[in-house]
């Protein structure tokens, strides 16, 4: 008789809140997530700052907790994961990283989702002994659905909006110098600013989308954890023009599915945008390539995706928390350079005593 797996620990997502000043890209794509899983497992939104009506708060299941390895805890807000993990010690935890650079390590054993291969590398340099996944964003169902890519609809001229830009996060570059630039050239550039009731709306009556957040996230020392609106942009049939920093070289492929901005110089973007306006079809992905892409951030794809990670997870913490396994440790920077220099001694102390060679 074949034996039934164990069922998979319920998740509890760490937010500080959900309202006010929580609000922005980062608590969207928990909420998405969160959203996601309990399509696999019975999923709980939890706060940790701010007490809101009818959802649990942090310092409460701590106190009132039976039993610590029933759920798996999920945390996420960078700035917060080194308190929560201490608050959490001696339980199933996750990190669900987005934005890496915060300069933190993490404790032995902890799993790392990571939402896109920059930060899968990052944190197998820095982490290389905690079990890493790959879990990449996923976008919501209006864009696959809604996002307006066929031939016929992505026709020069068909388009109200010839260039559009998202205040937030873009350079200076591009809307003190290259969007009054285009504007003088004739076309038709609107700079998106403050709340969007329907955001794909208004990406599927734009040809060119510009998006350069290189600048904003080196001002802050983190990175572009994953870069949804790019990807946003090419499910609408856009043609996409943005900066390659961190996570963003992991799906625009340049000049393939994407175009880099700031290229060598403004006549240069002047040129290539003004071209792409003209004649969009010239710009655009191929077809195939973009429906592959778009295909592996769909949610079923995603969802399988952590119906993998979650089982690994779960059976990564039965062998800690069950059958006292000692999680594998990395060696501090420090220790790894010292056991170089002195490898390095050792051989030229070998050729010293041997004429010059090594025996």
């Amino acid at each position: 008789m074949a034996i039934e797996p164990a069922p998979l620990r319920y998740l509890r997502f760490l937010v500080p809140g959900t309202t006010g000043r929580f609000r922005c890209g980062g608590l969207q794509v928990e909420l998405q997530t969160a959203q996601l899983t309990a399509g696999l497992v019975p999923t709980e939104l939890v706060t940790y700052r701010q007490r809101e009506p009818g959802r649990p708060f942090l310092a409460d299941l701590l106190r009132g907790e039976p039993s610590p390895g029933e759920a798996l805890w999920i945390v996420s807000w960078g700035f917060d994961v080194p308190q929560l993990l201490r608050r959490l010690k001696g339980r199933p935890v996750a990190y669900h990283a987005h934005s890496s650079g915060y300069g933190f390590d993490l404790p032995p054993g902890v799993p790392v989702l990571a939402v896109s291969k920059n930060t899968l590398g990052y944190w197998g340099d820095r982490a290389p002994r905690n079990p890493l996944f790959l879990v990449p964003n996923a976008l919501e169902p209006q864009w696959l659905q809604r996002g307006a890519r066929q031939p016929d609809q992505v026709a020069a001229g068909s388009r109200p909006i010839d260039v559009l830009v998202q205040e937030r996060k873009s350079s200076a570059y591009v809307l003190d110098r290259l969007a009054p630039a285009l504007r003088g050239r004739g076309l038709r550039v609107e700079v998106q600013r403050g709340w969007v009731e329907d955001l794909v709306e208004l990406c599927n009556g734009s040809t060119v989308v510009l998006y350069d957040s290189a600048d904003y996230w080196r001002g802050r020392g983190v990175s572009e954890g994953f870069g949804l609106p790019p990807l946003e942009a090419l499910a609408c049939g856009c043609v996409v023009f943005s900066s390659l920093n961190h996570a963003l070289a992991d799906s625009l492929d340049p000049s393939l599915l994407g175009h880099q901005i700031g290229c060598g110089t403004l006549e240069a973007d002047l040129e290539r945008i003004e071209a792409a306006v003209a004649d969009p079809a010239a710009w655009l992905p191929q077809p195939a390539r973009l429906k592959a892409l778009l295909e592996t951030c769909s949610e079923p794809v995603l969802r399988r995706r952590w119906q993998r990670a979650l089982t690994a997870i779960d059976a990564h913490w039965n062998r800690i928390l069950l059958d006292q396994a000692l999680a594998l440790r990395s060696l501090p920077v420090w220790r790894l350079r010292l056991d170089q220099v002195r490898g390095r001694l050792k051989r030229w102390l070998l050729r010293r005593r041997n004429g010059g060679r090594l025996p």
